[in-house]
């Protein structure tokens, strides 16, 4: 399989799954998209606008339906992307991607504020996936080599939630992907 063909496979599972709703008021497309675009306007390294693009990769692995929160279920997206993603990028790309959910928990320990700006869908997620950090849990947190990454893709998570917010076409992402393939043995 060629690098072209490995980054199409991704883009067409976007492309296929990315109209689900995930509890906000956008589709899992125009959250990817929001949230790349974001962090590139930022000049963030290619890597974080690529954990961006794929952070909810595992959303659209499944096929467990898009209300899965509300039935009490975490489908452990996080990982479930992270792990698939891994087979062809290095961790600077999946690392933060793996990191993202545990973020929010992260966040909600150590920021008291930034529990009251989450949406009612990060709410109700937060607490299937642990609710936030204990003092411990944090600290180990911030000793990960990703962390600081990891944080931004989270802060990004939580601004690509516009409903009809105009961003480049998913096509304008593929370079990008391609130029961070890994080859593996």
């Amino acid at each position: 399989m060629t690098d072209s063909d490995i980054v199409s496979e991704i883009l067409e599972t976007l492309r296929q799954r990315g109209h689900r709703q995930y509890g906000e008021n956008v589709t899992e497309m125009q959250h990817a998209l929001q949230c790349a675009t974001l962090a590139h306007e930022a000049g963030e390294a290619r890597e974080v606008v690529a954990s961006c693009l794929l952070h909810d990769y595992g959303h659209l692995l499944h096929d467990l339906g898009e209300d899965i929160a509300d039935h009490g279920v975490d489908a452990r997206h996080e990982q479930v992307g992270a792990n698939h993603l891994a087979r062809h990028f290095g961790d600077a790309v999946v690392e933060p991607i793996r990191m993202h959910a545990d973020s929010k928990r992260y966040l909600c320990w150590k920021e008291a504020p930034y529990y009251e700006g989450l949406s009612e869908a990060s709410r109700k997620s937060l607490a299937l996936q642990g609710g936030p950090m204990t003092s411990d849990e944090g600290r180990a947190f911030e000793t990960h080599p990703y962390f600081d990454q990891a944080i931004r893709v989270r802060r990004y998570d939580d601004r690509g939630k516009v409903p009809h917010s105009v961003t480049p076409d998913l096509e304008v992402f593929r370079f990008l992907l391609e130029s961070l393939l890994i080859s593996r043995p």
